[in-house]
């Protein structure tokens, strides 16, 4: 058992990440950032909830750029083949849900 307080977690480094838990390959992680990723494809289906600041996240549609700003408490589904990369505003506090290994 744990309990983890997201606001007060950072990293030394964009995308610095705490594993949360890895139940049967499938990984829960709170990342801290304040840089954008890079354009990805995951390894399978990936949630994406902010739980602090403020995301722009990208994503293609038929190779058409699109965006969708989140905030805190919203959540970015992203299913198997989506490409997609996240933009903080300043500092973001993020919950990933994806595939053990994936990008």
């Amino acid at each position: 058992m744990e309990f983890v307080r997201s606001k007060e977690f950072t990293g030394k480094v964009a995308w610095e990440s705490k594993l949360i838990a890895n139940m049967d390959g499938v990984t829960t992680k709170l990342h801290w950032t304040d840089k954008p990723y890079v354009w990805h494809i995951n390894d399978g289906q990936e949630v994406f909830a902010v739980l602090g600041g403020c995301v722009e996240m990208f994503y293609k549609v038929n190779g058409q750029v699109r965006s969708q700003l989140l905030n805190t408490g919203d959540i970015f589904y992203a299913s198997e083949g989506t490409e997609h990369v996240a933009h903080p505003r300043g500092e973001a506090r993020v919950l990933v849900i994806e595939c053990e290994g994936s990008v």
